[in-house]
């Protein structure tokens, strides 16, 4: 029974280390950067943190590959072949996150060259910057549409093993719904709203928090056991 609290709160601290890294990156490091209409100028600027983003989402990735491997023996009480889809879904996700910062870091390294050269080729390097920024903008919303799936499976896996309350499982499958639903929309053009990601957010803080101070559903692991 301990161990199996301790391994759920272990879990959710790991989860607790990713919201609070995607919220350090996309809010203040990368964020605000990258998506600015003159990332040319500003990005050379806030190279560091750039850098420093780009390590911090490598270790996000890390984690949730550690995160699916520690909850792969658990799952597989459950069902196996979800919770190896579970893990191979986040190795993909660390991909699709390990793509996006090579595109990132290429627009740091354009940037560095535009201040260097800001009277030499600065219209070339102007269209090279908005080649950059499109190239950027669909690995950043690429990685999102495939961080859903190994979130979507996740919280399936929670609610058909009732290893924590069901309500906050079907908060969470609907709310992994939503931002899949926004992310392709966007896509392809046609954004409903942003607002379609707050319930993500949200949920993403509240499983954490729930597992830190609950731990997994030690009965029913225990009736697995039996």
């Amino acid at each position: 029974m301990n161990s199996n609290k301790k391994t759920g709160r272990l879990v959710g601290l790991l989860f607790l280390i990713i919201f609070a890294t995607g919220i350090i990156v996309y809010q203040i490091l990368q964020g605000p950067v990258l998506f600015s209409d003159d990332f040319l100028t500003t990005a050379s600027v806030n190279a560091n943190e750039i850098i420093i983003s780009t390590l911090l989402l490598c270790l996000s990735g890390i984690t949730s590959v550690v995160i699916a491997s520690i909850l792969l023996p658990i799952f597989k009480k459950h069902s196996t072949p979800l919770a190896f889809l579970y893990l191979a879904f986040s190795i993909l996700g660390f991909i699709a996150i390990s793509i996006d910062n090579i595109s990132v870091l290429s627009m740091l390294e354009l940037s560095l060259e535009y201040t260097k050269n800001e009277t030499g080729n600065s219209d070339i390097l102007n269209s090279l910057g908005s080649v950059f920024y499109k190239k950027h903008w669909w690995t950043h919303y690429m990685s999102l549409l495939i961080s859903c799936f190994p979130v979507f499976i996740l919280y399936y896996i929670f609610y058909l093993s009732k290893l924590i309350p069901k309500v906050i499982s079907i908060v969470g499958i609907i709310a992994v719904t939503l931002m899949f639903t926004e992310v392709l929309f966007s896509i392809f053009g046609n954004s409903i709203s942003m607002n379609m990601l707050l319930p993500i957010g949200v949920i993403q803080l509240v499983l954490p928090l729930w597992l830190i101070f609950k731990g997994l559903n030690s009965t029913v692991l225990e009736a697995k056991v039996k």
